[in-house]
């Protein structure tokens, strides 16, 4: 299973004072070493934290999967286009979120969805999709051809107790109905080193995207140790 880290929150730190560090570049380099198997960075539409010099520089240096999470705009596919990650993962976008706060609409934006999707396949480009842990959204995603999705676990991540058994049932069906479609599956949002285990034990799942939580821990421990804590837990829930 694949451990992709998303460095959004270093270049957050970053712009709280405008200047040049911390670099999300060099975060990058570091959570590969500690073992990440992905960088995944989102541009959003304001450019709050993550900006062009960044993907474009990253573009240039990571040598592991790199993942561009962006809305579906006319802006950002021509960037996807000209910059080439080695995968897009289409999201929700809103200015005044402070993160993403669930799926995409995939029904009610299901055309224009769909030829995003279309344009960005004919660069080369797989897309995923990030949506709700719902049969219907995971449905509609192989209508529209997406080569994978990525489950939102927010409701599970936040939830205790029973709710929280609830919500990752439905993480595990959402998978189990992606799988037999025939879709590649990512799982991400809210997750962190109490919660993984329950997520990466499910099987099917190829990729797990987090970020705030590695990116808290390595503030007090280090990038590379912050990313291998992560790893073990995940392999361990595997094994």
């Amino acid at each position: 299973m694949k451990l992709c880290v998303n460095v959004d929150h270093v270049a957050t730190i970053r712009q709280a004072r405008r200047g040049i560090e911390p670099e999300p570049v060099f975060a990058a380099g570091l959570a590969v070493l500690g073992g990440a198997d992905g960088i995944t960075v989102h541009l959003r539409e304001d450019r709050r934290h993550i900006n062009d010099r960044d993907l474009n520089i990253l573009r240039e240096v990571v040598f592991v999967e790199l993942n561009l999470e962006m809305a579906a705009t006319h802006e950002m596919t021509d960037i996807a286009i000209k910059v080439m990650p080695d995968m897009v993962t289409l999201v929700p976008e809103k200015r005044q979120e402070l993160t993403t706060e669930g799926g995409v609409d995939v029904i009610g934006q299901k055309e224009h969805l769909k030829e995003t999707i279309e344009k960005i396949h004919d660069a080369g480009i797989p897309v995923s999709l990030f949506i709700n842990p719902h049969i219907m959204d995971v449905d509609v995603s192989k209508e529209i051809g997406v080569d994978m999705v990525e489950i939102h676990t927010g409701l599970y991540s936040n939830a205790k107790g029973k709710r929280q058994e609830e919500e990752l049932h439905r993480v595990m069906e959402a998978v189990k109905i992606a799988d037999k479609l025939g879709l590649m599956i990512n799982a991400g949002h809210g997750l962190n080193y109490s919660n993984v285990r329950n997520i990466a034990a499910i099987d099917g799942i190829r990729g797990l995207y987090i970020g705030h939580s590695i990116i808290s821990r390595a503030v007090l421990i280090g990038m590379k140790e912050a990313v291998r804590e992560m790893k073990e837990i995940i392999v361990r829930a595997k094994g």
